[in-house]
């Protein structure tokens, strides 16, 4: 039956088939045509990615799902930081509540597994459906205060704390926060949990939109780049340019430096 179609339409017929088990593609198995042959192999590969990445979704909500199987009417707020590591800008925190439906959702995983461009469309996905999310920085002033430690924990709980919803429970990444909401902490948690992981995504996504605008302010330092990491050509710059407000001035790099940008 297939032989009498082109190449061209098996091709959009196979675009249509979701599942291994659609008959189709035993069909066209016995398609003599090396041209057919290529892009059912094509076709089945693609299929068995999104299965695998669906598979995986499923398992970025088994911390979700139990706490729902014990209260369906919980509210979940999955937490995250961005910016420990960095010797520039401000350390970032996000709080997420997923919405009813997340079935497509399934591309959402640890920020630094995905490329910028997804970041991006995820982002805006995120906050455009989720239940609540709350975004909130804490400067390097305050980093160098009361240390990076200290200020993630406090970006965290401000996030929890300002959210628009009161939780039930809290999911963090090796984390926990002094407040009386029961919470599960879990190591690698963007990588387990889906909350955990929209946070670190939209975290993420704000974070580096402020350092690219640091970047129009301060070009010689390249922070649209490297985000505040200390990288060669950002310990280079500081050493050329001299440090600048927005370095963070407790951190070794930082205090090196006896000269300040002009």
């Amino acid at each position: 039956m297939t032989q009498r179609l082109t190449i061209q339409q098996i091709k959009q017929a196979l675009a249509l088939v979701e599942d291994l088990s659609d008959p189709l593609l035993e069909t066209l198995t016995q398609d003599s045509r090396k041209g057919v042959q290529r892009i059912l192999q094509q076709r089945i590969r693609q299929i068995e990615n999104q299965q695998a990445l669906k598979v995986a979704y499923l398992e970025r909500l088994r911390y979700e799902s139990a706490i729902l199987t014990d209260n369906p009417q919980a509210i979940i707020g999955g937490v995250d930081e961005v910016g420990r590591g960095p010797i520039a800008g401000p350390v970032v925190a996000a709080c997420v509540v997923l919405p009813q439906d997340t079935s497509h959702w399934y591309q959402v995983n640890d920020s630094k597994s995905l490329s910028h461009d997804k970041r991006l469309e995820l982002a805006q996905m995120i906050q455009k459906e989720a239940k609540a999310y709350q975004i909130v920085e804490v400067s390097e002033s305050v980093i160098d205060e009361i240390n990076i430690y200290q200020a993630s924990r406090q970006a965290m709980k401000q996030a929890v704390i300002s959210l628009s919803l009161d939780l039930d429970h809290i999911l963090l990444d090796a984390m926990t926060l002094d407040l009386p909401t029961p919470q599960t902490s879990l190591i690698k948690g963007d990588q387990k949990s889906l909350s955990i992981a929209a946070a670190s995504i939209i975290a993420k996504v704000y974070r580096d939109q402020k350092m690219v605008e640091l970047a129009a302010k301060y070009p010689e330092f390249g922070f649209d780049q490297h985000m505040g990491y200390p990288t060669k050509q950002h310990l280079q710059a500081l050493q050329t340019y001299g440090k600048t407000p927005h370095h963070r001035q407790s951190f070794g790099p930082v205090m090196k430096v006896d000269h300040w940008y002009h």
